[in-house]
């Protein structure tokens, strides 16, 4: 049998190397979000930072109420309160901003992933194909090889028919 070659086999070894490429893109986007999600931890950690200080601020106004202090401290505070109330508000857009961040990194990972799917369906096509294609093959040089006997015999049986004549 005369070894045959599959004629897809570059568009095969092309398929299977975006696949690998693939896989890195999505290896590359897990890490992305793992990146994303590490910076939302922390910007989360940064705004109860400032939330505790808020309520300990807070606190520590309505304390000065109980015990009656000057208009002035107690003004000071309130303006301080202020102040402490933006910044939580600017840490909580920061969460946010960044849970919007996560949010895209998640999605280009799902996406990377489907392509991934898409990818590797298309080299499973393809093996597919070559199993197919090689049990094709295979069944045609068997019926050549069945004629080229079927030929031999008769050649060997016509042989023998004349030598037995003679």
């Amino acid at each position: 049998m005369t070894n045959v070659v599959y004629p897809l086999i570059q568009v095969l070894d092309v398929k299977k190397r975006r696949v690998e490429k693939q896989e890195k893109v999505v290896q590359e986007k897990r890490e992305a979000l793992e990146a994303e999600e590490r910076k939302l931890e922390e910007r989360i950690q940064e705004r109860n930072k400032v939330q505790e200080h808020y309520d300990a601020k807070l606190q520590q106004l309505r304390d000065e109420l109980d015990e009656g202090t000057t208009t002035d401290k107690i003004q000071q505070m309130k303006a301080y309160l202020k102040v402490v109330q933006e910044r939580l508000k600017v840490e909580e857009k920061k969460v946010e901003e960044q849970r919007e961040q996560v949010k895209i990194a998640e999605q280009d990972l799902e996406l990377a992933i489907e392509e991934l799917r898409r990818r590797r369906q298309d080299v499973d096509k393809l093996l597919t194909h070559q199993r197919d294609w090689e049990k094709e093959m295979k069944k045609e040089q068997e019926v050549i090889e069945g004629r080229e006997q079927d030929e031999m015999g008769t050649i060997i049986f016509s042989k023998i028919k004349r030598e037995g004549l003679h």
